[in-house]
């Protein structure tokens, strides 16, 4: 499986580019964990399919293998930050198996909406499944009488 598109490499990569932006005007660049008023949504999502690792990467670098995200490694402790495409795809599993690329994902919600949420739940994971019900509770009621 192809684990970046051009697609996903332009999106990735516009991101990348847009979060440097203030370096261009001579502000000083945020830091890994307040990335200041920059919170685009990830636009790719990278995981084991037979264990707990899973990757949501919002930016590609110019290098075009440091990717930026949230990583989480199943350890329990989801940390923003730094990957590199390449080592992902390098991992081999059991099985002959590699790390996929979820091809349904899409979110609504930014980096940080991510970060807090598998922080607090303890992935990436369980953020999904929480962030998903959280969303299923703000759509409004049915129509009582069944029409549109």
């Amino acid at each position: 499986m192809i684990l970046l598109t051009p697609d996903l490499r332009f999106a990735l990569r516009a991101n990348e580019i847009n979060h440097r932006a203030p370096q261009r005007d001579n502000k000083p660049e945020p830091s890994n964990e307040t990335r200041g008023s920059f919170d685009p949504v990830p636009v790719l999502k990278l995981f084991n399919p037979v264990g707990a690792a899973t990757w949501l990467a919002t930016e590609l670098a110019d290098d075009s293998d440091t990717l930026f995200g949230l990583a989480d490694l199943g350890f329990g402790c989801p940390e923003l930050g730094s990957f590199s495409l390449s080592e992902i795809a390098a991992v081999r599993l059991p099985f002959g198996l590699r790390i996929e690329r979820d091809i349904g994902f899409e979110t609504p919600h930014p980096l940080s909406v991510w970060a807090d949420a598998a922080r607090r739940t303890g992935s990436i994971l369980s953020a999904q499944q929480e962030l998903r019900s959280a969303g299923a509770k703000q759509l409004p009621p049915p129509n009582p009488d069944g029409a549109g």
